[in-house]
């Protein structure tokens, strides 16, 4: 019984799991952030563009 206890608590395989899902969960958020500040980014280029395209048609 000691035995178990005690490869029990060697075992660092289920601690390795953890740090791969930790890391794998931030790197999703770093994605997500990056992905939202990029599409905000074309959002004011392309508002940009219709405000001009409606501006040139305007003027014919």
């Amino acid at each position: 019984m000691q035995n178990l206890v005690t490869r029990f608590i060697k075992d660092e395989s289920g601690a390795t799991a953890i740090e791969y899902g930790l890391i794998a969960a931030l790197i999703a958020v770093a994605l997500i952030a990056g992905a939202t500040a990029i599409g905000d980014s074309l959002d004011g280029k392309f508002k940009l563009v219709a405000g001009e395209l409606a501006t040139a048609d305007n003027r014919k």
